[in-house]
């Protein structure tokens, strides 16, 4: 008897069929990527308040942090920023410990899939290491002011976790808990006004059809 093939793919709601283990760019769209992002709770939903604090929202904060560490950075590396959780919206938002425990496959996964979104966007699928380091550091300011604002971190524990944020007025900057549907919207309509400055860019990238 002739063991059947396990699927490998996933359906979107775009109608495109996502193949996990050998992604191809022209499967990956944008409205699936915001969508799918809006509905994926940080912290496993272990935050206060009446909705999630979402991965899309988190990338929101990110590319907003990114903004301030990075001065004057190109449209594209704001792009990547905004993107930088993007394989999530296939495997979802898996925290620290659990990664560690399944091993380099997560890793592996996660790669080939934001090796597709990058080329899918005219992005490098290996950024360039300032603008790498700037992203990485941004996502740790973001991971330190939800866990002490949101997850239960006391700011002894998230400082030895996350390290302390050296940036000025970051204790004021709002953690909005929104319906995935609002945060999706602006999801978009960042990526539309981040697209919108890399089509005015001179050299701006080809996109995949």
């Amino acid at each position: 008897m002739v063991a059947r093939k396990r699927r490998a793919w996933q359906r979107m709601l775009s109608g495109r069929r996502l193949d996990l283990l050998d992604p191809s760019p022209l499967d990956v769209e944008i409205e699936d990527i915001a969508h799918g992002l809006a509905f994926v709770a940080r912290w496993n939903g272990q935050t206060l308040g009446e909705h999630p604090f979402t991965v899309a929202e988190h990338s929101l904060l990110v590319e907003s942090l990114f903004a301030r560490l990075f001065p004057r950075p190109e449209p594209r590396w704001q792009l990547a920023a905004l993107l930088h959780d993007a394989p999530e919206y296939v495997i979802g938002d898996m925290i620290s410990p659990v990664k560690d425990a399944i091993g380099p496959e997560y890793a592996a996964l996660d790669h080939r899939l934001m090796a597709a979104i990058r080329l899918r966007f005219g992005l490098p699928v290996q950024l360039p290491a300032t603008v790498r380091t700037a992203i990485k550091r941004a996502d740790r300011i973001s991971a330190w002011l939800e866990a002490v604002r949101l997850a239960g971190f006391s700011r002894t524990e998230a400082d030895r976790v996350f390290g302390r944020p050296k940036l000025p007025g970051i204790d004021t900057l709002p953690l909005p808990l929104r319906p995935p549907a609002v945060v999706k919207a602006e999801f978009l309509a960042r990526y539309t006004a981040i697209e919108a400055e890399i089509a005015a860019t001179p050299g701006a990238g080809v996109r995949c059809a």
